[in-house]
């Protein structure tokens, strides 16, 4: 435990304890728990049931901070339920698949009253029963509904609560902090700045019109009951970022941590730059455990997904009650909610701003190159004597396409695996399955992509209607290619030849002859911002326009067209070694707004684990 957090933590340890045990308390100690172990875990679930404790008790079993007196961290949210929380659930929905992810998506709607406080795990029960005794005092002349009104700028989007309203959530917010003072010896701070329901955080400033749009469809004096909610979190891990495990992990060595698919994982960004590519090292939720695992069995999380819910107090005119939630079930708090009676002024924004989306532009990263399985040296281990091509591996292409120079040139542009073949042609059929219309398709002179959009092309069933259009602007950066010099590309006549469906009569923006070897960053820069633009320029029709090229094309094409600078040179690598292959990202158009929007791909990318070689004569004939 680092130094401040022992400062920090020993403030609690030493404070004089609560003698008074609840009655899930002693039948925790009447299993042989020690109290404080107990008090801890019925802290971290919300002291809802002895299940619920037990099971973490069990899941913790091998937690080396188990023992430490390291509190939980609470606050006081009011959260509206109701038709209102439907209309902001669906707002949170819309808002993220238009213009992505922005920090207000990491918690779900509320209004803070008391920011977050420590409180030792003995005395959370008098944290509830202040809340009760405000929540009762306060019952009568709380509001039948709140005044909201919404506000807008670049960087925020929200509703304030009126000032009449407002002054009474002060108030309550005021005398909860007393009462928790008094009661549980807590030190909290209750909200005194502009009261607020944020709707949008730290977006994109391009993406306030469109917020705006989504955020008008909601009606704040819809039907809301407003419930005073305590929740905790683990205040070792508030700054770190919160993965979700997409599959199970089975450690290899003693330094990995175990995983199944859901486990919630904190891990810290400052502690992965000595982490070898494609790892990191987390902290499991559920078990307290520390190791390292495979990044890509997870998936990015919300802040508020591994948040306790404790008590609430709902205000409910003319009747009121202390909800104990004992039996009630951890809820996920951020999960999406459909909600099937949209209004039709909800309906009606959503399907004008559809008919603006006149265009999409896809990117996509090749598949499995060969080279990336089997090394730079993947061609000695096809070529006879003769050299003649051979299959070394069944991961390795059937056959190479002919070309009229040295096959040895396919050293510095290779192909395409099996594996990338079939990732490549199940991302087209995932396409078609979700009725995605490609319209124009280009391509980077190297046979990877080429390959790759000849097989999303068969996936989707358009390799007879839409032809590739080679594009040498859509190279990747030249500094990163081994040989320093740009490869020997196949000619469109040879790839004609090769049955792959190129358009012969397409004349690139940017030519060949114009790639300059170990270009700078700058120029890589200034080619791809043209390119992409000139592509767009070209493409006026409706449709999606698909651009496969490289992992550093995903950035690189997308940036210069939603008007974001590009990445600084010095974390450029690094953003692009994290891209798999056919990992994509997808741009919308607001014709209307004459510009264009990051929004989600239409479909999920394909994640698979490591296959080793294999002889079989190990393991089964020697001893």
């Amino acid at each position: 435990m680092a130094v401040a957090e022992t400062q920090l933590y020993a403030k609690v340890s030493n404070k004089h304890r609560n003698k008074s045990t609840s009655s899930l308390l002693e039948s925790l100690l009447t299993k042989g728990f020690p109290a404080h172990i107990a008090q801890k875990a019925l802290a971290a679930t919300g002291q809802k049931t002895i299940e619920d404790a037990a099971k973490w008790l069990h899941s913790h079993c091998n937690d080396p901070s188990l023992d430490d007196p390291i509190p939980q961290e609470y606050a006081l949210y009011l959260c509206p339920t109701g038709s209102l929380h439907n209309y902001l659930q669906e707002f949170w929905k819309e808002s993220k698949r238009q213009c992505g992810k922005n920090r207000a998506h990491e918690i779900f709607p509320h209004i803070t009253l008391c920011d977050f406080f420590t409180c030792e795990d003995q005395k959370v029960e008098l944290l509830y029963e202040a809340l009760k005794r405000v929540g009762e005092s306060f019952s009568q002349c709380f509001p039948p509904f709140i005044s909201l009104s919404l506000h807008s700028s670049t960087s925020y989007l929200g509703f304030f609560v009126g000032d009449s309203h407002a002054n009474i959530l002060k108030e309550f917010a005021t005398a909860f902090s007393a009462e928790a003072s008094a009661l549980a010896d807590c030190h909290v701070k209750p909200c005194q700045k502009q009261v607020h329901l944020t709707l949008a955080h730290k977006f994109y400033p391009h993406h306030q019109k469109t917020l705006e749009q989504l955020a008008k469809s909601i009606n704040p004096g819809e039907a809301c009951q407003w419930v005073a909610a305590l929740y905790s979190r683990d205040m070792r891990f508030v700054h770190y970022q919160t993965l979700r495990a997409v599959f199970q992990y089975k450690p290899q060595n003693i330094d990995e941590l175990m995983i199944n698919a859901g486990d919630f994982l904190y891990v810290d960004p400052t502690q992965q730059s000595d982490v070898s590519e494609g790892w990191v090292i987390g902290t499991s939720h559920r078990t307290g455990c520390r190791g390292f695992l495979p990044e890509n069995y997870t998936e990015r999380a919300n802040e508020s997904d591994t948040w306790v819910k404790h008590r609430e107090y709902a205000f409910v005119p003319a009747s009121r009650f202390f909800t104990q939630t004992e039996n009630e079930p951890n809820v996920k708090l951020n999960g999406e909610v459909h909600n099937p009676i949209m209004s039709r002024s909800v309906a009606n924004i959503l399907s004008v701003q559809n008919t603006a989306l006149r265009r999409g532009l896809l990117v996509m990263r090749h598949g499995e190159r060969v080279d990336q399985v089997f090394g730079k040296s993947w061609l000695q281990q096809c070529l006879t004597a003769d050299g003649k091509y051979h299959r070394a591996d069944l991961n390795f292409p059937s056959f190479l396409p002919k070309r009229r120079d040295s096959m040895k040139h396919f050293e510095y542009d290779p192909p395409l695996s099996c594996c990338g073949i079939f990732q490549s042609r199940l991302t087209g059929e995932a396409l078609l399955d979700q009725e995605v219309a490609v319209s124009y398709v280009y391509s980077s002179p190297a046979l990877r992509c080429i390959q790759t959009a000849q097989n999303i092309l068969e996936g989707l069933k358009l390799d007879q209607k839409v032809k590739i259009r080679v594009e040498p602007g859509l190279f990747e950066w030249t500094k990163w290619e081994a040989s320093r010099l740009i490869p020997n590309f196949m000619t469109v006549t040879e790839l004609t030849e090769a049955s792959y469906k190129i358009d012969t009569s397409y004349r690139g923006n940017f030519p060949l002859s114009s790639l300059v070897p170990s270009e700078t960053y700058e120029e890589y820069v200034s080619r791809s911002s043209t390119v992409i633009k000139q592509i767009v320029t070209s493409c006026p029709s409706k449709g999606v326009i698909l651009i496969v090229g490289h992992g550093s094309s995903l950035a690189s094409f997308t940036r210069p067209l939603i008007g974001l600078p590009a990445r600084e040179s010095s974390d450029f690598a690094q953003v692009v070694r994290k891209i798999p292959s056919l990992g994509m990202c997808f741009c919308e158009e607001l014709k209307e707004e004459n510009k264009w929007q990051m929004v989600n791909p239409p479909v999920k990318t394909l994640t698979h684990g490591a296959n080793a070689a294999f002889n079989w004569r190990n393991g089964i004939l020697d001893d």
